[in-house]
């Protein structure tokens, strides 16, 4: 059975032939595992292909998460100054953007941008196509209109047809937090709600039409990024009022395409876990566990009954992180047997795989499927 078959098979809810292992990492971990020029890391298309290319084969996971895609091939042309730091590199651009490319994590804006007024801000100020993802933290990567895909051929060209190979896509409510910052945003849910409905109806428009779109480029399933849906920032009511409605509406694109499509929420979910369900998603991606969150693996299985796969949900920082190789063992053994009970699950981190966390230790968790993940022959 292939990587890409058992994968499938696992979205399917269905029992292939092992576990599958699949890892989101961090743009940080995988800069110090490939040693490469976080510049160069993060604008360029190629040099982002082959690094998601090399790691799957070094790590044997089962897919790849093309986390980013519409890289500018001329981006090189807009930069202005490049001055080294013992961080990395700052970068000024010919726009008056400046960053600092980190040697272990993602890019930082040295220059701190506006953001607009909640309360002058018009919903025609809004874009009429989706030309950025929001990364993180106000961080920005843009899409290029006419490249936006260029990614998912590349990695198609260089992984094969036998390895399982998912996009990304991020929730309307990302867009609205970072349109206006994560404060004034929050805020404004109770103090303008029926402009943040309009701006959250707008971007799941453009998130829906994006998706759709990549749909015919080859993958197997879409990850929607919707880090915080989860209890840290909304309440269960408020989930389903700015959430729920707008991933829904993107699943069931997805779906109608034949395609795959998974959440991922971080932090305390476990008062939710039915609410995403009801997006009709294929699965939830995460469900980190205590300390981190407060999801507990049988709990989530006894709760899904078979409507959605898993995938998930080892604590890369507790464990992956600072645990033992011991510890290491016996947390994926634990997580694969429970997983191995219903099917329909996918052995990985909860949240991506942490920066620091070293290569030998997650090798360990191929080493934890061959051992445990065998599914028993019906023959």
């Amino acid at each position: 059975m292939t990587s890409r078959e058992r994968v499938r098979i696992a979205m399917d809810g269905g029992i292939p032939d092992r576990v599958p292992l699949m890892c989101q990492m961090s743009i940080g971990h995988m800069l110090l595992q490939l040693g490469a020029a976080p510049l160069d890391f993060w604008h360029d298309v190629h040099v982002f292909a082959d690094g998601l290319v090399k790691l799957r084969a070094i790590y044997e996971f089962d897919g790849i998460l093309v986390s980013l895609h519409g890289h500018d091939p001329d981006w090189r042309a807009g930069i202005r100054s490049r001055e080294p730091s013992p961080e990395g590199e700052i970068v000024t651009w010919e726009n008056g953007e400046q960053y600092l490319y980190r040697l272990d994590d993602l890019p930082q804006s040295l220059i701190r941008e506006a953001k607009p007024p909640v309360e002058e801000f018009k919903l025609s100020d809004l874009p009429a196509t989706l030309p950025y993802i929001p990364v993180s933290g106000g961080l920005r990567f843009a899409i290029h209109p006419e490249h936006t895909f260029d990614i998912f051929d590349l990695v198609r060209e260089q992984a094969g047809e036998d390895v399982s190979m998912h996009g990304e896509i991020t929730s309307p409510f990302d867009y609205l937090l970072d349109l206006f910052g994560y404060e004034e945003a929050l805020m404004a849910l109770l103090t303008d709600t029926e402009k943040c409905q309009g701006i959250l109806e707008h971007f799941a428009v453009l998130v829906e039409d994006l998706a759709v779109r990549m749909c015919s480029k080859g993958v197997d399933a879409i990850k929607v990024s919707s880090p915080f849906a989860g209890s840290g920032f909304l309440s269960p009511d408020q989930y389903r009022e700015f959430v729920l409605p707008h991933e829904a509406r993107i699943a069931r694109s997805v779906r109608a395409q034949g395609v795959h499509i998974y959440t991922h929420t971080c932090g305390a979910i476990s008062d939710r876990l039915e609410a995403m369900l009801e997006a009709g998603v294929s699965g939830i991606e995460c469900l980190d566990p205590p300390p981190l969150g407060n999801v507990e693996l049988a709990d989530a299985f006894h709760r899904f009954n078979h409507r959605a796969f898993i995938k998930g949900n080892i604590d890369s920082v507790h464990t992956l992180l600072m645990g033992t190789n011991e510890k290491i063992l016996s947390d994926a053994h634990e997580r694969i047997d429970i997983g191995k009970q219903a099917g329909g699950f996918i052995l990985s981190t909860a949240c991506s795989v942490a920066p620091p966390v070293k290569r030998e230790k997650l090798l360990l968790l191929k080493e934890a499927v061959e051992k445990w993940g065998r599914y028993e022959s019906k023959t």
